[in-house]
């Protein structure tokens, strides 16, 4: 006699730990704050460096200055009651997420430069990419909380409606 459920146990424990790690790494405040800085950082990028070597270097570069303020300001807001090696150790790990958040639309940048793509296009890609990563997080937000699909639907446009409309209007004021 065999146990069925045998080979079924560890599958949906796998599937919960990499959901919980992807949601801890590409679901947290600043990992959103940080797409939608990664995101401003290319569109601006990309309407001043005409190569597309240059929008990949300038846009990671200025993710980095980003992360690294990040990491400084919960440093100081923390030095006062840890030490200071506990401080910083704690705002990397708060602030890995905007770092992890700009992998795909980073991926797309990257293919593009290494198979010589259309900066516009690419660049284009890279966007909707970062807006897709906003649309499944909501998705995503919204099944945690026991919706219905329809809900989870809505609220996937909508997260990446609002984070599209977030970039436009900071990329405008730039």
């Amino acid at each position: 006699m065999t146990d069925d459920h045998a080979t079924d146990g560890p599958e949906p424990e796998r599937r919960r730990r990499l959901h919980h790690w992807l949601r801890e790494r590409f679901g947290s405040p600043a990992a959103v704050y940080g797409l939608i800085v990664y995101s401003v950082a290319i569109a601006v990028v990309s309407d001043h460096e005409e190569t597309l070597p240059g929008v990949l270097v300038k846009s990671v570069l200025t993710l980095v200055i980003f992360f690294v303020a990040h990491v400084f300001a919960h440093t100081l807001a923390d030095h006062g009651r840890l030490s200071l090696g506990a401080a910083i150790g704690r705002a990397v790990r708060h602030s890995a997420g905007m770092l992890y958040s700009s992998v795909p639309s980073t991926a797309v940048l990257l293919l593009g430069t290494l198979e010589n793509g259309d900066a516009e296009t690419t660049v284009s890609v890279a966007l909707i990419v970062s807006m897709v990563v906003l649309a499944v997080l909501g998705y995503s937000a919204y099944a945690e909380r026991g919706a219905s699909r329809a809900l989870r639907w809505v609220g996937a446009i909508g997260t990446g409606l609002l984070g599209f409309l977030i970039v436009a209007l900071d990329y405008a004021v730039h």
